[in-house]
Formats: structure tokens, C-alpha cells, sequence
């Protein structure tokens, strides 16, 4: 059974990011976190990380959609 809470470190590799990376988009609100414990350690709840996912899919599809790939030249 996979845990529910993911350490910034799991994320990170998760997404083959930095771990500052992931501390960004958490402080900046981009991928929902917690905070828990007396010193404070951030957890990513795995549905949240699978959401945050799916999210960067529809982003990209949209980013796909309003910038179409045109060859050198100009055309399409």
C-alpha cells in the first residue's frame, strides 16, 4: 500500500524535480501541502500530487492549443 503523505523528497523524485523545486511550487500555493509535526514538515497528500498532474496536463494541452508548431519557414 503506497502512504498516503509524501515528503517533499518523494515528490521531488516523483516529478524528477529538485527538492527546492517542490518547496517553491508548495510556498507559493501551486501544489497543495500541509504542514505538520512540532518543526513544522511538509507533506504532499498523493491525491493532491496525482490532481496537481493532471492540472499540468490540461495546461499544457491549452499552451499546445494557442501555439501551434510552425516549420521554419513560417507555415504549417
Amino acid at each position: 500500500m503506497e502512504p498516503r503523505f509524501l515528503l517533499l523528497s518523494d515528490v521531488a523524485a516523483e516529478l524528477n524535480v529538485t527538492d527546492s523545486q517542490v518547496y517553491h511550487m508548495v510556498r507559493s500555493g501551486e501544489l497543495p501541502a500541509i504542514k505538520i509535526g512540532g518543526r513544522g514538515q511538509w507533506r504532499v497528500e498523493r491525491v493532491q500530487l496525482e490532481e496537481y498532474i493532471q492540472r499540468k496536463y490540461a495546461e499544457t494541452a491549452e499552451w499546445v492549443r494557442a501555439n501551434p508548431l510552425t516549420d521554419r519557414d513560417g507555415t504549417e
